[in-house]
């Protein structure tokens, strides 16, 4: 379900042999709903973590803390970017029903001038919290990486660069129980291209979330059996919540592009920038299951791309009926997820399914980049688990040009010769008929 918590995400692919071999029980019921993930939690990785403790600790006692970095974008434009706290008080908080209002963390990511401080990964306190609780569960001991030095190429509340013109939109939402924070690799290089990227924390779901102020809110503790039931209830109760989260956070891009401000200090430029006649959603696990039932709802999305994520909710049946694009880590498949057979047999738009040869779920997120520098020094962090057998910048390199791509031919109209034929600048990447 999450990081932190006892299963991790749960809507993931089916095939994730490392899942499987360290939660055997868990798997077995959660296979049944909507696939697992391969990110495992605490429960499932004693041996791991007790394996992997003692170098970890070493390392850190004779080098300090591992420092890591993000690949940099490919796009011709530097970026910016800008935290926003956002309150709905139009309706309760869906999973704490007792908050009058709901409560959300976003961060547009956009061309920018330059200048300015380049924003940090995570947030000082999202930081710490990862590395106490999200951190060991992937046999990282608490302090052997310095989480808060990691910077992104981001410069914080640089003004909008105004020769991109107006902005095409792109939601992005993260797996269950992920942070915002975990698919910046692929959001920097959007916003490089010329896009607004609008990152979405769904609060008391997501491990952690920073507030202004000093203020961290966790993801509320899961139940102590995860049976069937219990999981496809979480699931179905987190798409629900963040369905209604997006289609708010769709209300304030309009504002935003309307020349209204929303949530705090705006950068120079942002207000009329979004274009929201060309509008798009991204996600990863159940962020992509959501991006389907967005684009499939809401009339103001254009076009969606799931990461490897498994489908909940009608969609799973329905299918869509706009531009769609599916990724997929090598061992899943429609064979092997149902959810995928009906969602692709029902869809009646343009579609296509890529599968990434040694990619895993993780492959997806900012572990596909940082986690290898980590095994690096760290070789019992079990590496394969997460992001499989990929070159990680190949993986990353094919995954920025395949959603690129994607989104400049539906939102942009610039063709591409990337859906219909292989490319040999990527030969992990097969397209699935």
């Amino acid at each position: 379900m999450s990081f932190v918590r006892k299963s991790t995400d749960l809507t993931g692919g089916s095939g994730d042999s490392g899942y499987k071999r360290r939660v055997p029980a868990v798997s077995k019921a959660a296979g049944k709903i909507a696939g697992l993930a391969v990110l495992v939690s605490a429960l499932s990785l004693p041996m791991a973590g007790a394996e992997a403790g003692s170098s970890v600790r070493a390392a850190a006692d004779t080098e300090g803390p591992i420092k890591v970095s993000l690949p940099a974008p490919t796009g011709p434009y530097p970026i910016g970017t800008v935290a926003l706290r956002l309150v709905d008080r139009s309706r309760p908080d869906p999973l704490v029903p007792a908050v009058p209002y709901r409560e959300l963390m976003i961060s547009l990511w956009y061309p920018a001038t330059g200048g300015g401080q380049l924003a940090p990964h995570m947030a000082p306190m999202a930081a710490a919290d990862w590395d106490r609780h999200s951190a060991p569960p992937m046999g990282i001991t608490k302090g052997a990486v310095d989480w808060s030095a990691t910077r992104t190429h981001a410069r914080v509340g640089a003004p909008v660069e105004p020769r991109a013109g107006k902005l095409p939109v792109v939601l992005f939402g993260s797996g269950d129980g992920g942070p915002r924070t975990l698919g910046t690799g692929l959001v920097e290089d959007l916003a490089s291209r010329g896009y607004l990227v609008v990152a979405v924390d769904h609060t008391y779901e997501a491990d952690q979330v920073e507030f202004p102020g000093g203020r961290l809110v966790r993801a509320l503790p899961l139940p102590a059996k995860l049976t069937p039931r219990v999981i496809a209830k979480l699931l179905t109760k987190h798409s629900r919540a963040r369905l209604a989260d997006m289609r708010y956070v769709l209300d304030q891009v309009t504002a935003l592009a309307e020349g209204r401000s929303i949530g705090g200090k705006l950068p120079e430029g942002m207000l009329g920038a979004p274009d929201t006649s060309r509008m798009g959603m991204l996600g990863q696990s159940l962020g992509g299951s959501v991006a389907a039932q967005l684009t499939r709802d809401d009339p103001r999305v254009d076009a969606g791309v799931n990461l490897d994520g498994a489908y909940v909710g009608p969609v799973a049946k329905r299918g869509v009926a706009r531009p769609f694009l599916q990724l997929a880590a090598e061992t899943h498949t429609r064979d092997n997820e149902p959810s995928w057979k009906s969602f692709w047999r029902a869809s009646t738009g343009w579609k296509r399914e890529l599968r990434f040869k040694g990619a895993a779920h993780g492959s997806f997120t900012d572990l596909q980049p940082l986690l290898p520098q980590i095994a690096a020094k760290l070789p019992k962090v079990p590496l394969v688990d997460f992001v499989g057998t990929i070159d990680p910048g190949r993986s990353v390199a094919a995954q920025r040009a395949y959603v690129g791509a994607f989104f400049d031919l539906h939102l942009r109209g610039k063709p591409t010769p990337l859906f219909e034929t292989p490319d040999t600048r990527f030969p992990e990447v097969s397209l699935i008929p």
